[in-house]
């Protein structure tokens, strides 16, 4: 089935698809739309209130992630919030910091999600704009925003539907 087809299927409110082909689907459709267009699907589902909230959710794909996709999204995390004081919040792992400006992946290897949950929450408290740039940031990683589960790649897919229609 070509993109399109797919997604026509999420174009309602309500899709009628198996949690199975929700995610066959996604990897489908995200391998053939631009990075935008993926991005503003999962915007949709980290802004949604019928999946987890935002924290809780970056806090599962963190723990799912590679090395240098913890470093990504915790790089994402601290140039979107404009706070020094989220460094402190996830921990003494990212003590030398200051000198870099940047999280290594070793560094990142070092923090636990839960402190990513309660970064997440603050830095989207001060800047509700960063949900798109960690959208943009994990558009790049179709494989790992799998790990969110049918309901939030439902919505996403949903959302892309609309921009694709």
């Amino acid at each position: 089935m070509n993109v399109n087809g797919i997604l026509q299927q999420y174009a309602g409110n309500n899709p009628a698809v198996a949690a199975g082909d929700v995610m066959e689907h996604y990897q489908s459709v995200a391998q053939e739309l631009s990075q935008d267009d993926v991005a503003q699907g999962l915007s949709a589902a980290f802004n949604s209130d019928r999946t987890p909230a935002f924290g809780q959710m970056l806090s599962g794909l963190f723990q799912n992630s590679n090395p240098e996709q913890k470093s990504g999204l915790l790089n994402q995390l601290l140039s979107g919030a404009g706070s020094s004081g989220l460094a402190g919040m996830l921990g003494g792992a990212l003590s030398g910091l200051a000198g870099s400006g940047r999280v290594t992946p070793e560094m990142a290897s070092q923090v636990p999600p839960a402190a990513v949950a309660a970064a997440a929450t603050q830095a989207h408290s001060q800047n509700p704009s960063i949900v798109d740039s960690i959208s943009g940031f994990y558009a790049q990683h179709p494989a790992l925003v799998q790990t969110l589960g049918a309901t939030a790649l439902t919505i996403a897919m949903s959302q892309m539907s609309k921009r694709n229609s």
